[in-house]
């Protein structure tokens, strides 16, 4: 039998009930999956819904509980978050505070994990800001200190920010988003994104 504590030990050596149930009652979930038009793995964030009056989600009637995408990640932008993912996900607690150890499965090499994962709202809010912010951002250390000051917030931070980025309109959601990329990640080709970055690796 292989030990928890060895280097060799993985989810799947877990009772899978136990990872199941807390995936399917967990506030987020965080799927890894693959998609043909992309490069495997694909990170998606998905949080948890229950349908109000007068809305439909994937076909579903009123007072449904869903799970609806908040944002995907993957490619070269996964590479130099993977850091910071491990971090957040390592966080994730069972009902009895347990740690799940969810970061083993984000090892540095190569993720052979495929399934969904349970996020407690912490980790499911940080997540779909970090995986929302770094969309249309071409550089690679812009990508990562994003990640990395969204990684500092608070619970509460990640979530006021998240509810600022997606419940006011597309217009207003948009320059929300160009506002934090901002604030979070300074502007293109500035040469102080090296020097802060540099400064939160250590």
């Amino acid at each position: 039998m292989t030990k928890r504590n060895s280097p060799n030990w993985s989810i799947e050596h877990e009772p899978l009930r136990r990872i199941k149930n807390l995936v399917d009652r967990s506030p987020w979930v965080l799927r890894v999956t693959e998609h043909k038009d992309k490069p495997a793995p694909v990170l998606v964030v998905k949080e948890r819904l229950t349908i109000g009056e007068d809305e439909k989600i994937n076909g579903k009637a009123q007072g449904k509980r869903v799970l609806k995408d908040r944002g995907l990640l993957y490619g070269q932008s996964l590479r130099c978050c993977l850091p910071v993912i491990r971090s957040i996900v390592g966080n994730v607690c069972d009902d009895a505070g347990i740690p799940l150890e969810l970061q083993r499965l984000f090892h540095n090499g190569r993720i052979t994990f495929r399934g969904n994962l349970p996020l407690d709202e912490e980790a499911g809010a940080k997540l779909s800001l970090i995986f929302k912010l770094q969309e249309r951002v071409k550089d690679m250390d812009r990508v990562e200190l994003i990640a990395r000051r969204v990684e500092r917030f608070s619970r509460e931070e990640a979530i006021y920010w998240l509810t600022r980025a997606t419940h006011y309109g597309d217009a207003v959601n948009r320059w929300a988003l160009a506002g934090m990329r901002l604030m979070l990640g300074g502007q293109p080709d500035d040469k102080a994104i090296s020097q802060v970055l540099e400064r939160l690796r250590r």
